[in-house]
């Protein structure tokens, strides 16, 4: 089993992608010496930062990383000239931007991100070596420049041409795999015996639809001509969502119908249930043939609702919220089916007129934006800075500023991660492993080499190691501290020089800056798993609140994105903290089906007139109420006054004199109050 797994993790693909990550790099190299440029190791160095299996992340990524390079070079010349003779302002004027980089790239929380970050670091690595000969500044920024895109250029070229992976082919593949995962989650959520592993199931299809977005990102840069397109992408992300709270919901009546009916499910609702899990588990292979099935199914569902009348109770109310939800969730999964076929034709024509429609007005999907986290990050990239360079000031080290450089770049890389120090720890390992590779390399073998054949083929063995190790999200942190020793500047340079002190002093200022980011990291970046948790429980809770009293048109798909989105993060963090993680998931899923609820009642108390849509406006300002009072430490349960307001709502909209009016008030006030009061007893109309 072992050898399986290796031969898996570190088979052909690996080392094809380890063979372009050399070859790319040596190419960089040549033409950086054969230039005459001063750094030849900036260029050798891009070539593996930008690396990646897919041709379309390797060009959207040298993208990214050469509008960062010119950026954050610009503002090295913009700023060094006049703020020279004052350290203090400049030390100032780097920390300041080095923070809002990295509180713009928390912002974003895409691979763009990368672009932001970038451009913060890049004016560190400019202006601290080199701060000391300000007249040059120019020069060193216009010749980073060149050294990077040089790297930039050369594995973007490599990666793009020789056997490029085309992201369009793994994104229709995991597309392919997420829509059998939510078939398989929404036949077992409607089965009528309790099927195990469904929290598991949930949180997998929210952390499918944030990994969907993300490769998403790449697509415009793909080599394919073939490639979907982002729109296509973007709709398919919306109509996955709608699955969660739908799933949920027809899951939730199902039982209800279940209890009330002495623990048997009612024969027809039964055989329904039935053939639409046989839709499920086999889906037409023909847009026709699955429309028409879907068609046919939703069909049966509107011809089993029960009629909304004044006196229809609560056995009928479940079924007609189950019969509601389930026509909606059969037509969302008929939807997904459709675009992976848009996706899959490669043609700009809609393969059906529903395709087009969905097609229409897609925006980019919306995040979960963590504010204090952000800041938080900033915050700790700016100390660090300014704290880094008093302390090099003060102990005139010479070689200090590469420290803090170091110790900027490493803050700004990790600042997304909730513990930074685990990675920290692997590059100091992988610093102090460079370190000594480097030496050896140094001042036992390039003495004895004699010309750039010699050099590539001595670093190859190397090389072709890390590069397969980079290839492993396990081992790349090792990898790429590695990579820095081996294209340290004493090493790679125009010619030969044996500068122990200076190899020596580089290296002990790498492990400084390493040492400091891990320092500073544990001071400032300590917040914890556990207050990441609080703050994204309070985020939905307060995202609630404010659109409960909102008198706006709700955006219901706006809401179940940032919803799934934070789902997806509470996932990795809960099984970081070894906490229950099933309940806090289901209770963000339970809110998730609370907004979807408060904005259909939203839109009902718009269409009503004021005196009408009066019951509404009672129970949305209790839901604003009840969830903007809720503590993450100590939640407390609804109060028992909204549920008597929300069965008054009942009472008013279910004797409504327009048929429309009735049933959307019974279905979005039924699922709200099943979702806050899940334990309370059945309604009951109140006698007049």
């Amino acid at each position: 089993m072992s050898g399986k797994i290796f031969g898996e993790r570190f088979g052909v693909p690996v080392a094809l992608f380890s063979l372009k990550c050399l070859v790319a790099a040596m190419l960089a190299l040549y033409l950086a010496f054969s230039i005459g440029l001063e750094r030849p190791y900036w260029a050798f160095l891009t070539s593996y930062i930008v690396a990646q299996p897919m041709a379309g992340a390797v060009i959207s990524k040298a993208v990214f990383r050469a509008i960062g390079t010119l950026v954050g070079a610009m503002f090295a010349v913009a700023i060094v000239p006049p703020l020279v003779n004052a350290p203090e302002l400049l030390v100032l004027a780097m920390a300041s931007w080095l923070a809002l980089c990295v509180f713009v790239s928390l912002m974003d929380r895409t691979p763009r991100s990368y672009m932001f970050v970038l451009a913060g670091y890049t004016a560190c690595l400019i202006v601290f070596p080199d701060v000391d000969t300000p007249q040059t500044i120019f020069t060193v920024a216009s010749l980073r420049v060149q050294e990077i895109l040089i790297g930039i250029a050369c594995g973007s070229l490599v990666h793009s041409v020789v056997l490029p992976g085309s992201i369009s082919s793994v994104l229709l593949a995991r597309v392919e795999a997420m829509l059998r995962d939510a078939e398989r989650w929404t036949r077992d959520a409607i089965a009528t015996e309790p099927v195990a592993g469904l929290d598991a199931e949930r949180r997998r299809l929210a952390q499918d639809v944030t990994e969907l977005h993300q490769m998403s990102v790449h697509l415009p840069f793909d080599i394919s001509r073939l490639a979907p397109r982002v729109r296509t992408v973007r709709a398919l992300q919306d109509q996955l969502s709608l699955l969660l709270p739908l799933g949920a919901a027809a899951e939730d009546r199902l039982a209800q119908l279940k209890a009330a009916n002495g623990g048997t499910v009612p024969p027809q609702v039964e055989r329904l249930i039935a053939d639409v899990r046989d839709w499920l588990d086999s889906p037409a292979v023909d847009n026709d043939s699955r429309a028409r099935l879907a068609q046919a199914l939703i069909d049966r569902c509107a011809g089993l609702e029960p009629a909304a009348t004044p006196d229809m109770g609560w056995a009928d109310m479940m079924r007609l919220s189950l019969y509601a939800r389930l026509a909606t969730l059969i037509a969302a999964h008929r939807d997904c089916r459709d675009l992976h076929d848009q996706m899959a034709t490669h043609s700009r024509a809609a393969v059906t007129p529903r395709i087009a429609q969905l097609l229409e007005g897609r925006r980019n999907r919306e995040l979960h934006r963590d504010y204090a986290s952000a800041a938080r990050g900033a915050f700790s990239a700016f100390v660090t800075v300014a704290l880094g360079c008093a302390i090099w000031i003060l102990s005139g080290w010479k070689d200090g500023g590469t420290a803090v450089m170091l110790a900027g770049v490493f803050l700004a890389l990790f600042a997304a991660v909730d513990n930074p120090l685990a990675p920290l720890r692997g590059f100091m390992v992988g610093t102090v492993a460079a370190s000594a590779l480097g030496a050896l390399y140094g001042y036992a073998i390039m003495p004895r080499l004699d010309g750039f054949l010699m050099l590539a083929l001595a670093y190859a063995p190397a090389l072709l190691l890390l590069g397969a190790m980079m290839a492993s999200p396990r081992w790349a942190g090792i990898a790429l501290p590695t990579l820095l020793g081996l294209g340290s500047p004493v090493l790679l340079s125009s010619s030969y020089v044996s500068a122990f002190g200076s190899y020596i002093n580089g290296a002990v200022a790498q492990i400084v800056g390493i040492w400091f980011a891990i320092l500073m990291a544990g001071l400032l970046q300590s917040a914890g798993v556990e207050r990441a948790i609080r703050r994204t429980l309070r985020a939905g809770w307060t995202d609630i609140a404010n659109r409960a009293t909102l008198m706006s048109p709700p955006d219901v798909r706006g809401w179940i994105n940032r919803m799934l989105d934070r789902i997806a993060l509470l996932a990795p963090r809960l099984a970081a903290t070894r906490a229950d993680s099933g309940k806090p998931l289901y209770d963000a899923l339970r809110d998730l089906r609370t907004g979807v609820a408060i904005g259909e009642l939203r839109q009902l108390r718009l269409d009503l007139p004021p005196e009408e849509g009066a019951p509404l406006t009672a129970v949305l300002g209790g839901v604003s109420r009840h969830y903007r009072g809720l503590d993450p430490d100590k939640p407390v349960p609804a109060d028992p006054a909204l549920l008597h307001d929300i069965d008054g709502a009942i009472d008013a909209l279910s004797a409504h004199p327009r048929l429309p009016v009735r049933r959307e008030g019974v279905l979005g006030l039924v699922s709200l109050r099943r979702n806050l009061f899940p334990d309370a007893h059945a309604y009951r109309r109140a006698i007049a």
